[in-house]
């Protein structure tokens, strides 16, 4: 055989050789069931502390980890000035202080809070706020004329569809409706009523606006959902109440845009048991909930999965968002793994997070949710659990630790409460309120790999008399402030600019602490050097 013909020899050889691996690999691809594109593996999901935001060089940033106000800015009075990155302070009413974790709730240029309701008050119920002027937002009613008003606990919520502002009772059975629809300054009761044997504790408008669903203050393996027609919001009608005698029992309630999916946060804590309110498991549990929405007789509930974790506690809020046309759920856990039996040195041994932070959780098979990213701070970490309970400080020096705050968390809690989505339909950033590491934005573009992009501290009242804030005692000295209800992004034109160029561009927030009441906050960066500019990116809404 000559040079050319072993040449010819070879190459006919080699062909024949990448056609046999190719059948192979198609072969392989097709026992994928999806043709002839092999299956790629899903990344792999986010379980450290994300990356901290860039600050700018002006801006008065925490010196521990990230998300803690450390011993020494408490008691030397550096805390009392706001920590803040990349957003700053347009507006504020504190008022007498805010119960931030119920609610707030907004809409148009209002915004409302409930406050801690107590004798010492002047102007007892859900402050009314006019912030049609960001610079000087002013309250214009008290909600003080229900047993609803004055006490809603996590109730508190707008339907912007149909105008109407919803609250019930906290360990009662009242259930209010408001009218938004003339003046948001002035809303206008439309019913007020009692659904016998109701406890309200955390609830929420299905999206079209006729029903509310209303969680309960629960013991015991029994837990029951209160569900309200409110096709006629002057003439509400109560609906077949659910119990649930396992699984599903609601804390946070969220819907889908149908309003025939409920993400319900199941609230468990480690080693709990069925006597004590919240006991495991803890997570998230996707209710069909059709029955309701469509009014059929005999309505039921059922479970469609069920999503659990013991490596925190008291789960609450399940959000969902689009995040690039896929669904998720971001949780919340309010607690932590100190909220479980042994508290917070329990939780370290166990290798446990101390404090609750949220899950990106993705939805798209609704049958098997799976958890991509743990939205962790620093404060967050199992690895930190250990170091930050020997230097956490009790509220004023010479106080044992967890005197002067609820022993769920130590000394204090750094647990997440609620995250909001710039939009909902199309989430870039998340708005979180981590109680006392206050709120933090994240860019969530890339769901597995998310990341810090700016936060606010305000700055510590200390002991200032305020009745009705939720962290107020008297003589008890409060070195870090509270943040722990819904933050709200708002579309901003600033004087000057030009419309189009920001079209779109979330630059303003709205957020409720216990001891600075209602802030209003605008970043410091444009989003283009926030989040910068990724190829399939735009500043648009959709």
């Amino acid at each position: 055989m000559n040079k050319q013909e072993l040449v010819r020899a070879f190459a006919i050889a080699t062909v024949a050789l990448l056609g046999l691996l190719l059948g192979n690999s198609i072969s392989l691809a097709d026992d994928t069931g999806i043709g002839h594109k092999r299956a790629k593996a899903d990344p792999i999901p986010w379980t450290g502390p994300v990356p901290k935001a860039k600050c700018g060089p002006g801006d008065h940033t925490e010196s521990g980890l990230q998300g803690e106000t450390t011993q020494e800015e408490r008691f030397s009075g550096d805390s009392e000035r706001a920590y803040n990155c990349n957003l700053e302070l347009v507006g504020q009413y504190q008022g007498e202080g805010a119960f931030s974790q119920d609610g707030p709730a907004y809409f148009d240029d209002c915004a409302y809070y409930a406050t801690e309701n107590r004798p010492e008050q002047q102007h007892p119920g859900v402050v009314v706020l006019d912030v049609s002027d960001p610079r000087n937002p002013r309250p214009t009613a008290y909600l003080d004329d229900t047993p609803a008003g004055l006490n809603p606990h996590e109730t508190l919520k707008v339907n912007a569809r149909r105008k109407l502002l919803a609250v019930a009772e906290s360990n009662g059975p009242n259930f209010a409706v408001y009218d938004l629809s003339v003046d948001c300054r002035h809303p206008v009761l439309k019913a007020s009523i009692d659904l016998p044997g109701s406890r309200g504790h955390m609830g929420n408008f299905a999206p079209d606006g006729l029903t509310y669903y209303i969680g309960q203050q629960f013991r015991g393996i029994g837990g029951f959902l209160y569900i309200v027609d409110l096709t006629d919001p002057s003439n509400p009608q109560q609906l077949p109440a659910w119990q649930f005698l396992g699984d599903g029992r609601p804390h946070g309630l969220w819907l889908n845009k149908t309003g025939t999916r409920l993400y319900a946060g199941q609230p468990g804590q480690f080693g709990q048991t069925p006597t004590q309110s919240s006991f495991g498991p803890d997570g998230l549990v996707i209710l069909d909930v059709s029955d309701y929405q469509f009014r059929r007789p005999d309505p039921q509930i059922r479970i469609v999965s069920k999503l659990f974790w013991d490596d925190q506690g008291q789960a609450e809020e399940m959000h969902p968002v689009k995040i690039k046309g896929r669904p998720y759920i971001i949780s919340s856990d309010e607690a932590g793994g100190a909220g479980g039996v042994g508290g917070w040195a329990a939780a370290c041994a166990r290798g446990a997070s101390p404090f609750g932070y949220p899950n990106i959780i993705d939805i798209t098979d609704e049958r098997n949710p799976k958890i991509v990213a743990k939205l962790m701070l620093e404060v967050n970490d199992p690895a930190n659990c250990s170091a930050l309970l020997a230097r956490t400080p009790p509220d004023f020096p010479g106080t044992a630790p967890g005197t002067n705050l609820p022993a769920i968390s130590g000394t204090t809690n750094y647990s997440n409460e609620r995250c909001v989505p710039d939009n909902p339909n199309n989430a870039k950033m998340l708005a979180c309120t981590f109680q006392h590491a206050n709120l933090r934005v994240f860019d969530v573009r890339d769901p597995y790999h998310p990341k810090e992009i700016a936060y606010w501290k305000p700055p510590a009242v200390r002991t200032a008399f305020q009745p009705g804030s939720g962290s107020w005692r008297a003589g008890v000295d409060r070195t870090v402030d509270k943040i722990a209800g819904y933050a709200r992004w708002r579309n901003v034109v600033p004087a000057n600019e030009n419309a189009k160029e920001i079209r779109g561009r979330q630059l303003e927030l709205w957020v409720v602490s216990d001891g600075n009441g209602l802030q209003i906050l605008r970043f410091t960066k444009s989003m283009r050097e926030l989040l910068g500019k990724g190829k399939d990116d735009d500043d648009d809404d959709d």
